[in-house]
């Protein structure tokens, strides 16, 4: 008589508790990030007597775009300050992007390529002054600005956001610039090419997603700056976006729909920014942070 195997328990998947908290963090975080923005983006839509009611409503009775169009014509007191706000950001968001990569790109470039006396000590300085916070130089700041003529001219903002935006500018670069093998210059010297056409022909191209990156937080840190520009800015005309839509608060009410509308009108720039640029940001994060 055959005796019969015994039955084996079926064996059950365990369950990645680490997975589904990462999960869970992950949703929440979302949930921590976007309500805000979605929160911002009912109340702009909404009128000023809809935006003071209590309880307050989640979806207007009457959604109007009103606040929009006030902001984005020109013709108007309203919409001729928000362009020109909108367009004095622009400029110094932008310059102090181009000037900060064409600082930054040539010394990473020269403290991953070269050997040179008191180079980790300079490198270390370099960054010395993002152990402090901002607020620390201010006064320094102002007076070396008003020692130069330039209170009040954007090109105070444009050297005060490079002293900021630099040091990290230049330790990104450098861990990309690490990266790239330097027999591929070597190459390109043995073929007649000079250090800096070697440079430019080849280090250039593959370090595009690290200065893409790069300019998309230099951008970021100068678009959003704002006890600079209210310090050293003293002409309406002049002001950046920061400080001007500031200009909602008044001593007895608060334009609530239209500041709403004008704090998401200047997050946009920012998110299509990243929206095209994504890709290379990735990328610049991967290789930049991993030695090959």
């Amino acid at each position: 008589m055959s005796a019969t195997a015994p039955s084996r328990p079926r064996s059950r998947k365990a369950t990645d508790w680490w997975r589904w908290s990462g999960r869970i963090y992950l949703v929440l975080l979302l949930l921590f990030t976007a309500l805000p923005m979605f929160w911002m983006v009912l109340t702009s839509i909404k009128t000023q007597f809809a935006a003071m009611q209590y309880p307050p409503q989640w979806w207007p009775a009457e959604p109007t775009l009103e606040n929009y169009t006030k902001l984005l014509d020109p013709r108007n007191s309203v919409g001729h300050e928000f362009l020109l706000y909108f367009w004095n950001s622009l400029k110094v968001s932008v310059l102090t992007t181009i000037l900060g990569v064409f600082v930054a790109v040539p010394a990473a470039y020269a403290f991953s390529r070269f050997r040179f006396p008191g180079r980790t000590f300079l490198f270390f300085s370099v960054l010395l002054r993002n152990m402090f916070p901002a607020v620390v130089f201010l006064m320094p700041l102002f007076i070396l600005m008003r020692w130069l003529g330039l209170v009040g001219s954007h090109g105070s903002l444009v050297l005060t956001y490079l002293t900021f935006g630099l040091p990290l500018s230049i330790w990104l670069l450098k861990g990309f610039f690490d990266n790239i093998p330097i027999q591929l210059e070597q190459a390109a010297r043995i073929d007649g090419a000079t250090r800096f056409q070697a440079f430019l022909l080849i280090v250039m191209p593959l370090s595009t997603p690290g200065i893409i990156a790069t300019s998309i937080f230099s951008f970021i840190g100068a678009w959003n700056e704002y006890v600079y520009a209210l310090t050293f800015l003293n002409n309406k005309d002049r002001l950046t976006l920061p400080v001007g839509i500031q200009r909602y608060f008044t001593e007895f009410a608060t334009d609530w729909p239209g500041l709403m509308a004008a704090t998401f009108l200047m997050s946009v720039p920012v998110v299509v920014l990243f929206l095209v640029l994504q890709k290379y940001f990735v990328k610049a994060l991967t290789e930049g942070a991993v030695k090959h």
